[in-house]
């Protein structure tokens, strides 16, 4: 394994703190999620790891399709959907719906990119077995 890029990130205060990166490209309040009380202004660790999923996901889907020989339609999207639920046991745990539109391919094909792109996306790859995911192929 060879590593090839590292985030660092420090967090002060929590889900009602702060988040900056070590380069400053990210900055920013963080808030507790409006349905679990908070105001709702500010981002929170679920929406940072749906935006990073939803990118990254979106990269392995390029790089597939690049393998079929198609070119993805610049408007084609992938959206995260992340749920904090709360466990039987008391903790909190993660769950995930990708919901893909791939605009001007047919929903087969889509379906078989989606799931290739499921085999070697970072983030798949790294919850699998830990959070549910589930693939909608829209």
């Amino acid at each position: 394994m060879e590593k090839v890029y590292t985030a660092e990130v420090t967090a002060t205060g929590g889900r009602r703190g702060h988040v900056k990166s070590s380069d400053g490209v990210l900055d920013m309040p963080m808030s507790v999620p409006e349905g679990v009380g908070g105001n709702g202004k500010s981002t929170n660790p679920e929406q940072l790891f749906a935006a990073g999923y939803a990118a990254c996901f979106q990269s392995a889907l390029l790089v597939v399709a690049g393998k079929h020989h198609e070119r993805l339609h610049p408007e084609s999207t992938v959206t995260a959907h992340v749920d904090l639920l709360k466990l039987d046991n008391g903790a909190y745990g993660l769950g995930v719906k990708l919901a893909v539109d791939l605009k001007g391919v047919d929903k087969e094909k889509a379906r078989q990119m989606v799931d290739e792109a499921h085999q070697i996306c970072p983030y798949s790859i790294g919850v699998q077995g830990n959070v549910d995911v589930q693939l909608e192929v829209l």
